[in-house]
Formats: structure tokens, sequence, C-alpha cells
């Protein structure tokens, strides 16, 4: 019988040991995953907002808009070959301040890690012709003429579009509306039944007034800054814009119709003798019955910060 020897058990039991650790087999570490996100800046409403992920291996991402899964997005596959990248079209439920981030599931789980990327802050723009349909506004701000004011006789240009005032300035409202129930119709004097302007801190509201100004016509109201009583609370002037359409017993709606089709001003005469027609779109009257409820909007300014309406004091003179 023959007899292992001892140097030979010892030398097995060591090649155990180093497949076996603690009874459990040894792996490599995994080596760490990267995920960035890029895109994600848009305009709600219109079309979808791509959103790309890149990450340093191929694997699956799930894409999140504000801590929520991204319909559509709950598991998108990278690119097999670098750069890893998923792309995720996003179709967001809201306008504003939107936080993106994506988890990334490597498919060699193995040898990398998962991870979830930082977050991608992006803002979804919003129309600044208001926000409330069919009504589209569109409001800015310029200088008055005949400003009082110990600045006014050298600083300020009359009818300078500018967001930055000083106390004994004056300033002029300038709104223009279109109405999506006409057609696109400019909002006048002949289809608006009220439009004014609210000013944080002035009791009653201003009216805005339709007219032909140098030859363009739009709304104004004017708000006179200076000492009590005009208006003088410095900082930003919060305002809102409401305008209200008139009963429409008629409107515009979009129709086509045939045409016959002209080349240098000459009809097409078809192979068959006869004339070419192509149609074309219009905008047609029809009547109305019950007449349509005139719309009410409204607008808010939702500018950025440094670009709000805002009141600023006299400067001082420095002391000798």
């Amino acid at each position: 019988m023959k007899m292992k020897s001892p140097l030979a058990a010892i030398g097995v039991a060591a090649l155990i040991g180093s497949v076996l650790i603690g009874g459990t087999p040894a792996y490599a570490a995994q080596a760490p995953s990267t995920l960035v996100l890029t895109g994600g800046n848009g305009v709600f409403g219109l079309a979808p907002i791509v959103i790309t992920a890149t990450a340093n291996n191929a694997g699956a991402v799930k894409f999140f808009a504000n801590g929520v899964a991204i319909t559509g997005c709950e598991s998108v596959a990278t690119t097999t070959a670098t750069p890893f990248v998923a792309k995720c079209s996003w179709v967001p439920s809201v306008a504003g301040a939107t936080a993106l981030t994506g988890d990334l599931t490597p498919t060699d789980a193995t040898a990398f890690a998962t991870i979830t990327s930082a977050a991608l802050n992006v803002k979804v723009g919003v129309p600044s012709q208001g926000v409330v349909s069919p009504i589209h506004i569109y409001v800015d701000t310029v200088l008055a003429s005949g400003t009082s004011g110990a600045l006014a006789p050298r600083f300020g240009v009359s009818c300078a579009i500018t967001n930055e005032y000083l106390v004994g300035q004056g300033i002029v409202f300038r709104v223009y509306a279109n109405n999506a129930d006409q057609g696109g119709a400019v909002m006048d004097s002949n289809n608006t039944a009220k439009a004014y302007i609210e000013i944080s801190g002035v009791k009653d509201p201003l009216p805005l007034s339709y007219g032909n100004h140098s030859g363009i016509a739009f709304w104004t109201a004017v708000l006179r800054t200076g000492a009590a009583p005009l208006y003088n609370t410095l900082g930003v002037i919060n305002y809102k814009v409401t305008m209200i359409a008139k009963d429409q017993t008629s409107m515009k709606v979009l129709s086509t119709k045939l045409v016959p089709k002209k080349v240098d001003g000459k009809r097409v005469i078809g192979d068959d003798g006869r004339t070419v027609y192509e149609r074309v779109s219009y905008y047609r009257t029809v009547q109305v019955s019950p007449a349509l409820k005139g719309a009410t909007a409204t607008y808010v300014p939702n500018w950025t910060a440094a670009s709000l309406l805002t009141l600023f004091a006299l400067p001082t003179a420095p002391k000798p």
C-alpha cells in the first residue's frame, strides 16, 4: 500500500486554500462604474426632449425625473461598444426646474458595480406669452417720456426697453396678444372686452388701452414712480396682466380649397388637357351659435431673477 507524502498533503491543502476562502470562491473586486447625463433641455409641450447617458461599460439605464421613473425609459440598453450610450426621449409633465438622474445596471455584474448618476439639473422652458390658452400674451416695459426725477434729464432714453428703473421714472407696460380661438387674430379693441394690469402695492388695476404708437399698435399702461402718492416701493415689481376676450358669434377656422396651379402666372395644363389644381389652406369665417364664451388669459412674468422688473432708489452723492 502506497503512503502519501506529508509534503504532498500540504501542497494539496495550499492549492485548495487558494481557491476557497472561508468556504466561498474568491473573486476579483468589481470595477467602479461611471454614468454621466447630458441634454435634457427643451420646451414644454413640444417634441420629446432627449436625455443622453454615457457610461464606462455596457448595461441598462433607468432614467428618473425628480425621483420618478420616466415612462418608457425604465430600462434602456446602452450601445455595446465604447462610448456606452443610452438615450431617453422624455416628455415632461410640467415646465420648470427638474433634476434628472439615471441608474446603471451593468451587463457584466461580476466585473462592474451598479451606480446612480449625479443629478443633472435642467429647466424645461415655458412660453413667455402667458400660460392660459387660447390667448397668448407677451409683455415688455419701456421708459416713459416726460420722466421726472433728479436723473431724468441725463439718464434714460424714452421708449428704451429695460427692466431696471429709478424712482422718478415712468414705466410703460407694452402688451401684445393673439387669440387662437380666432385663428391667431390680434387681440385689439374690437374683440377684447377688458384688459388691465394688477400691481402689488397699487390699490386699483391699471387699465390697458389699445392704440397706434408710431405706426405700431399694441396695448399700454403707465406706472408713474416717485414720492408718495406715486409708486415708490423698491425692489422687484410684481404684476399680473389679465385679458378677457369678447363673446364671439363668428370665428375663423383653418380650411383648405382647390385653386388652379400656376407657373409664371399661367395655369398649368395636364396631359389630359385639363387645368391642374392644387389644395391650399386658408382661414374662413363661420357662424357660432350659441356664442363662444370669451376666454380669459393671465400673464405673470417668468423671467430669471436678473430680468425681473425692478425699481431702484436714486444713488446718493459720495460724502466729501
